[in-house]
């Protein structure tokens, strides 16, 4: 059933994959327009890719951003893929059009899962599977319960990784393979790089998995190494092409607090036992435990596959025993022949594996093991796609060759299953019976003449014939009918962000906020403030629409420093105890809040807190949302001399001159004038610490020190009269640098022979 394959064909075929995931991500947008709109990406990762458009758009490197204090390091985070090609090039594109926030979202969205349907297409035609089955395969890849739900409306960086996985276990079978060369390591090498650098650690993970299971299948099927190694020297390559970004995440978890979260966040978002029937009805509901580790009722939208995968592996792997029973009792030799499950019992090895991973708790930094699922469904859909291949050869007159007919008593079965249990929840009308016509449907199709008996041997275009499209046609149509029936928020929150946010008013650009709010996805959801909200408080990291300096940001690693003096969580709120404190103590001239430059207190309505003393503050503005207190006085510099801090109570400093400050993302340039006679000065910069500042005067490296991981501390000779600057130049950033610009030469170098070869060849 394979078909006859070139390049161009799987070019246009990969394009034409991608092109039907656009088209049906489409159709969700036109049925709601805020589908890709809600929780993280609103509070996160729309508002921290318009900063990097603007960090592209001024010439510089999204290192560091100065529009937060706790998500300042955006290469620390991982998940904003500061470090990948691709996703800068597609947030600097999307962001030169006048797009509202929910399209920039969709169009962010949609371009990756156009790059997942198509490497998921080629991924399974390198293993000569049909056209139509391929693209089967790919809706499944891009379009699967937790891609949607999760991945492309919520957790950017799950999908800006994971786009890249089919391509990774494309590129890493073509290594594998001798036929193709000496030069085959380079095929993984661009794919991996870009799977790293994409945002998301479980995918890394998951690729590891992928490549110790292809190992052991190469070691186990040739009993050597040898051909395991192209394969190790590309996957090498790729993670050296993308070392900045690693070293970045390894260098700014020590001491975080993802680094020691608690013990429950591992169970939370295991997937149940009792949830797989939703392989076959999303609809169906089972008690999963939440972020609050609490067990609910919650439809099992995640495992959404399109309702074909499992009733066509279990009809194929039931054919092929039941074939392999009667050739037996007949003597006959095909016994032997097709075995199915012998064939892809590699992949269902690891089907079963990734299986239990997403039911087992995790460990370490990783949590939610659901996390696993898009790896699942893509399995699933590979060795589904194998099933149909294999029934497309048996004589349909057999009722155990027909999935379409599995899937329709599946349906019932469950159906009578959940109705009885109740387990249907609120959304099993009318899914159920739209499932169970769709199914029909699929099922009559099975009952008609063969396809193949109207064409004669060897004719070309029989997999573009109905039958053999009826699988691909049956995913996308279930798919669809879910997602309009099942929203697929999954309960994340939604928030009313309006436009405005994008300017700055009523909040002065020069100050330093500290905002003070409750938790957002407990107070703040459009089902409780359907009113536009964040135009003063701007929760998460929503400061960096409008280029407003908060020490507030939506950080889930909460690195050391600032975000455990102020206990932040992830969506930025600080806990409220220790904001009280610091607004009742540490809001006069000489407290800690002056001492890291704040001069702006921004506290939510809920909250009765005033800063103090009276004589420092002044109320500046108020609405229903908040109130906003600025300091007494202009703004305070970025760059000041001090001539005593707490954290050094036993010495004294100098008063240095200041002048000429250029403060930009990653270093300040300014002119220190100090007096020859007296001790050294003492600068402080208002900016958050993280190691790898070094501070140069002339030609002369100075020591950075920090105020208790606060901010950053220099001290300047006496009499010194000449150019500062402090700049950010981490030693992970200097060494992944120089292992990525050595693996970038061997790959051009590797290219260019390759291309040499295949020229000498061709003559």
């Amino acid at each position: 059933m394979s078909e006859p394959r070139s390049t161009r064909s799987e070019i246009i075929g990969a394009v034409i994959a991608g092109l039907i995931v656009v088209a049906f991500s489409l159709l969700l947008l036109w049925h709601d327009p805020l589908v890709f709109w809600s929780d993280d990406y609103e509070l996160s990762i729309l508002p921290v890719f318009a900063d990097v458009a603007r960090s592209w758009s001024e010439g510089h490197l999204p290192l560091l951003s100065p529009y937060s204090w706790i998500c300042s390091n955006l290469a620390g985070e991982f998940q904003y893929g500061t470090f990948s090609i691709f996703v800068n090039a597609a947030v600097f594109l999307i962001w030169k059009f006048p797009l509202a926030f929910p399209q920039q979202a969709a169009a962010l969205s949609i371009t990756h899962l156009f790059v997942l349907a198509a490497g998921a297409f080629l991924l399974a035609r390198s293993r000569r599977i049909s056209t139509s089955l391929s693209i089967f395969v790919s809706l499944i890849a891009a379009l699967n319960g937790w891609i949607i739900c999760w991945g492309a409306t919520d957790w950017f960086g799950a999908l800006g990784a994971f786009a890249w996985l089919p391509w990774a276990w494309w590129g890493v079978e073509r290594a594998l393979d001798r036929q193709r060369g000496r030069w085959r390591f380079l095929w993984p090498a661009p794919f991996v790089y870009l799977l790293v650098t994409g945002g998301f650690p479980y995918t890394v993970v998951m690729l590891a998995v992928l490549i110790a299971w292809l190992s052991i299948r190469s070691l186990v099927q040739s009993r050597s190494f040898l051909p395991i190694l192209p394969m190790a020297f590309g996957i090498a390559l790729g993670f050296g092409l993308s070392a900045p970004a690693w070293l970045a995440i390894f260098d700014y978890l020590h001491g975080s607090a993802r680094e020691v979260q608690p013990s429950s966040a591992h169970w939370q978002w295991l997937v149940p036992p009792s949830a797989l029937p939703g392989l076959i009805l999303p609809c169906w509901t089972a008690r999963w435990v939440d972020f609050s580790t609490r067990l609910i009722p919650h439809s099992a939208i995640e495992l959404a596959c399109g309702l074909v995968p499992l009733p066509a592996l279990i009809a194929g792997l039931w054919t092929k025993h039941a074939t392999r029973v009667a050739a037996h009792a007949a003597n006959s030799p095909k016994a032997e022949s097709g075995r199915l499950l012998w064939r892809i019992r590699w992949e269902l090895g690891l089907l079963l594996l990734v299986l239990l991973l997403a039911m087992l708790p995790t460990a370490g930094m990783f949590r939610w093991s659901f996390r696993w699922l898009p790896f699942f469904h893509l399995i699933l859909a590979l060795c589904a796609a194998e099933a149909l291949r294999d029934l497309a050869g048996q004589g349909r007159q057999r009722l155990i060759a027909r999935p379409g007919l599995l899937a329709f008593i599946l349906i019932v079965l469950i159906a009578v299953t959940m109705s009885i249990l109740r387990a249907g929840g609120s959304h099993a009308f009318p899914l159920t019976w739209i499932l169970l016509g769709i199914a029909t449907v699929w099922a009559l199709s099975e009952f008609g003449r063969r396809d193949a008996a109207l064409r004669r041997p060897g004719q070309r275009g029989a997999s573009f014939l109905p039958r053999e499209w009826m699988p691909a046609c049956v995913t996308f149509v279930a798919l669809l009918v879910t997602y309009l029936c099942v929203p697929p928020n999954v309960g994340v929150p939604k928030y009313n962000l309006s436009q405005e946010l994008t300017k700055s008013a009523p909040l002065d650009p020069e100050r330093l906020y500290l905002s003070v709010y409750p938790p957002p996805e407990f107070n703040y959801r459009v089902e409780w403030k359907p009113a536009p909200i964040g135009q003063i408080l701007r929760p998460g990291s929503t400061s960096m629409w409008a280029g407003l300096r908060f020490v507030n940001g939506y950080s889930p690693i909460r690195p050391a420093g600032i975000a455990r003096r102020l206990n932040s969580q992830i969506h930025g709120e600080l806990d409220p105890q220790i904001a009280a404190q610091m607004l009742e103590k540490e809001a006069g001239t000489e407290g800690e809040l002056a001492r890291m430059g704040v001069d702006g207190i921004i506290v939510s309505r809920e909250f009765d807190f005033v800063p103090k003393p009276d004589s420092e503050w002044k109320l500046t503005f108020s609405n229903d949302e908040g109130r906003v207190y600025h300091r007494i006085g202009e703004s305070l510099p970025r760059v000041r001399s001090v001539t005593s801090i707490d954290s050094r109570p036993h010495e004294g400093f100098a008063a240095a001159t200041i002048l000429r400050v250029n403060d930009s993302r990653n270093r300040i340039e300014m002119d220190v004038d100090v007096p020859s006679q007296g001790g050294p000065a003492l600068l402080v910069f208002s900016r958050p610490f993280f190691h790898g500042y070094q501070a140069r005067l002339n030609n002369q490296n100075l020591r950075v020190d920090s105020y208790r991981g606060l901010f950053p501390m220099v001290e300047v000779p006496a009499g010194t009269h000449a150019e500062l600057i402090l700049s950010y130049r981490p030693s992970w950033l200097m060494y992944g640098a120089a292992l990525s610009a050595v693996s970038c030469v061997i790959l051009l170098v590797g290219l260019l022979a390759a291309l040499r070869n295949m020229r000498a060849m061709a003559l």
